[in-house]
């Protein structure tokens, strides 16, 4: 199962030739995992990431998170639009104390045809705020995510 998170372009998302700039691309994806995993005040049931959203993320809270690493695959430009695009997350490897966010990059819903534009992955480790060591998943986040672990994406050029 994959979760589907409308994201919507910036201005200043574009680059000098009108299409999304590649390194505000990471930034377009951290704001769709961030919807997706991490809890916020206006995380109602209804929202997206409602049921994997058990990341706390305020200040104080006793896990961060931190990029282990991150790997993106262009595969058409983004042009502005002012519908969101649809960014599909996925965990394609849960271990220990890290987890493998993928994510596909779509044409706005309902917009034919469907382009798929980019395809990533981004490791994150969860670590104990207090000690600042990698901490193993919890069994609350590993049941809300387990419904949405999946094939990892395999890049065209590698």
């Amino acid at each position: 199962m994959r979760l589907h998170v409308p994201t919507s372009l910036r201005w200043s998302d574009l680059d000098a030739y009108g299409h999304v700039n590649n390194a505000r691309m990471l930034s377009l994806l951290e704001e769709a995992r961030i919807q997706a995993f991490w809890v916020s005040d206006d995380t109602s049931e209804h929202a997206v990431g409602a049921s994997t959203a058990v990341l706390d993320a305020t200040p104080g809270s006793t896990t961060i998170t931190l990029i282990a690493r991150q790997e993106v695959e262009y595969l058409a430009p983004i042009p502005y639009q002012r519908q969101p695009v649809d960014i599909e997350l996925w965990i394609g490897h849960m271990g220990g104390a890290s987890l493998d966010v993928c994510y596909e990059v779509y044409s706005p819903v309902d917009v034919e045809p469907r382009v798929l534009y980019t395809r990533a992955v981004t490791t994150i480790v969860l670590v104990d705020s207090a000690s600042e060591r990698p901490r193993r998943i919890g069994d609350a986040e590993r049941a809300a995510w387990e419904p949405y672990v999946g094939e990892p994406i395999v890049f065209r050029r590698r």
